[in-house]
């Protein structure tokens, strides 16, 4: 048995030094209360139990994967109670990280990231919530798994106090004002006219917007109202009359949800790790991005719900993706699983391209993040295997092992191989590099997604994919893109199996599945051995597949349902592709 002195070890814990914080609020003139309420306590079975407080619980949650770290790698859980756990931005520990697919130096100077939860350098530790709700105050990143191995987050809830996507529901129209019901947990102001959103150290005034209908239950990307209105007047609690320069185009009863558009924190950061588990997790609020996984082995989520809960009256949640999988190997496997109400695609799965811009010998080079929203993490480690490709036709070149990989500086990295780069490969322009080993397999089944503006899944790797017994409802893009550049995104990269079968894709944007590498110079399919079988589609009209550039492309038993019969034909479109079959789908009405 272990004792500690558990009154020794929590008066350490920081109080929420932020007066406006609820931590601070409720907490004040009662610390010895919020000690006793936090307490620790551990027992022979290596489990860390740590009891609710009534206020800002940061450094409390810090203390408990602090005192985890002691126990050598052997396994410990840290148990938490069915309740809230409020955690701070103030409180909050404050590193940087530079995430892939966020922001770059000019939308967002500080990379700095506040985080709730920071594992770092930790083996076999499980986070069970039991239940448990963690409260985010502020912008911040919920949780972050740095070079861990054996970890597993499950049963609990992530929300935040105060959302930064507003949201307001349209009361009503009359001529060009258009009067709006703003949701509980967004907080305003109004000020000589102007509208603003406020939350804990942070404001809204313009940006995005997108529209929720909940009568066909689809969202898309719309007309900003912070940016489109003349004055804005409270009439009401939480009623507002937006005058317009025109007429609104909109009903009663479609909800506006607004944010910027700077990535600035994530909700869940998983890099240099291994054998990471999320299961049983309930993401209400996914802000300021979603869960990222960049340079790590072995990723899963099971039984997770992406979506606003089920009795708060929001509509979205997530600020931008749900899922982001950077430059992974291993296994990722996503299954019976929920997707519902983000700002951008759920899915996105690929590694990235960097290019070549100076060779300093036969075998050292220099290369570089080129794409203003990915950079600063060492993408290559000793042992990797590299390909050299051709950024124009996306086909490889030649390969090596890295001996040593630097980085110079947040942009650019000095890569030495243990071998010499031919001649012929160092002379090409135009060339990049995608880290091999660092290519996943993925599984991705049994899971649901709608309310979505974009596009359900996006994957690009060369290992086995398999996307199955899927639910794709209205997404107002592609169910399923399958890309690959080197000259836009700089997301890498081929693939080379594929299996998409058993799905149900219901009236979702044209094309249903989109298989489109971004090669501007055709010498040979860029993707090979896609498999589309026993799918089906409920069509609103426009194309069901559309595939470009693979060798070994299968279209077979998928059954396809129009709106009427003059949608038959021109169902696919396939264009320079090789050994293609399409047999067995079948065509018919919808009733």
């Amino acid at each position: 048995m272990i004792v500690s002195p558990i009154f020794s070890i929590l008066s350490s814990f920081p109080l929420a030094q932020d007066k406006t914080c609820p931590a601070y609020i409720i907490c004040k003139g009662c610390l010895l209360l919020a000690f006793i309420l936090c307490s620790v306590s551990l027992s022979a079975q290596e489990v860390i139990r740590l009891a609710p407080g009534n206020g800002d619980m940061t450094s409390a949650l810090r203390r408990a994967v602090d005192m985890a770290g002691t126990y050598g790698g052997r396994p410990v859980v840290i148990e938490l109670e069915d309740a809230d756990y409020f955690i701070c931005r103030d409180s909050a520990q404050v590193h940087l990280y530079h995430v892939s697919n966020t922001s770059s130096e000019t939308e967002n100077p500080c990379q700095g990231k506040h985080i709730g939860l920071w594992l770092k350098g930790l083996r076999n530790i499980t986070v069970d919530g039991r239940g448990a709700r963690i409260v985010t105050h502020g912008e911040m990143t919920s949780f972050v798994i740095d070079g861990c191995e054996n970890i597993t987050f499950k049963n609990m809830t992530i929300t935040a106090a105060d959302p930064t996507v507003p949201e307001m529901t349209v009361a009503g129209v009359e001529g060009r004002s258009m009067y709006v019901q703003v949701h509980p947990q967004s907080e305003y102001v109004t000020d000589c006219g102007r509208l603003s959103f406020v939350g804990h150290g942070w404001s809204l005034q313009d940006g995005i917007a997108q529209i929720y209908d909940p009568v066909r239950d689809v969202t898309w990307r719309s007309w900003s109202p912070l940016e489109e209105y003349l004055t804005a007047e409270e009439v009401g609690p939480g009623l507002l009359k937006l005058d317009c320069p025109e007429v609104p185009q909109v009903s009663p009863g479609m909800v506006f949800q607004m944010r910027d558009g700077i990535r600035d924190q994530v909700c869940g950061l998983i890099q240099y790790s291994r054998n990471v588990t999320l299961e049983n997790m309930h993401l209400e609020f996914l802000g300021n991005f979603g869960i990222v996984g960049q340079m790590s082995e072995n990723i899963t989520m099971r039984n997770m719900v992406f979506a606003p809960g089920e009795n708060s009256g929001r509509t979205c949640a997530g600020f931008a993706d749900f899922v982001q999988m950077s430059g992974c190997k291993g296994l990722v496997l996503i299954e019976d699983s929920r997707f519902c109400g983000a700002h951008d695609d759920p899915i996105n799965i690929h590694g990235t391209h960097l290019a070549v811009t100076e060779f300093l010998s036969e075998n050292e080079m220099i290369v570089r993040y080129m794409h203003h929203q990915t950079y600063g993490f060492q993408s290559f480690l000793e042992g990797d295997e590299i390909e050299f490709i051709d950024s124009h036709s996306l086909l490889p070149l030649s390969s090596g092992i890295v001996a040593e990989a630097d980085m110079m500086n947040p942009r650019e990295i000095r890569v030495r191989l243990k071998g010499g780069v031919p001649q012929e490969v160092r002379e090409r322009s135009g060339l990049v590099v995608e880290n091999v080993t660092y290519t996943p397999e993925v599984v991705i089944r049994r899971n649901h997604f709608s309310r979505v503006p974009t596009r359900g899944v996006l994957v690009s790797t060369r290992r086995r994919v398999l996307i199955e017994g899927n639910t794709f409802f209205r997404m107002q893009m592609s169910g399923i893109l399958i890309a690959d550049d080197a000259r836009s995104w700089f997301e890498s990269g081929m693939v080379r199996d594929v299996s998409i079968s058993g799905n149900e894709f219901v009236e979702c944007g044209s094309p249903v599945i989109m298989i489109a590498p971004e090669n501007d110079v055709n010498d040979g399919c860029v993707h090979r051995n896609v498999s589309i079988a026993g799918n089906r589609f409920l069509l609103s009209g426009g194309k069901a597949v559309y595939a470009r550039s693979v060798d070994g492309l299968e279209i077979v038993g998928n059954l396809f349902v129009c709106p009427d019969s003059r949608c038959f034909s021109g169902l696919t479109e396939i264009k320079d592709c090789l050994n293609v079959k399409s047999e067995g789908n079948e065509m018919s009405v919808a009733r």
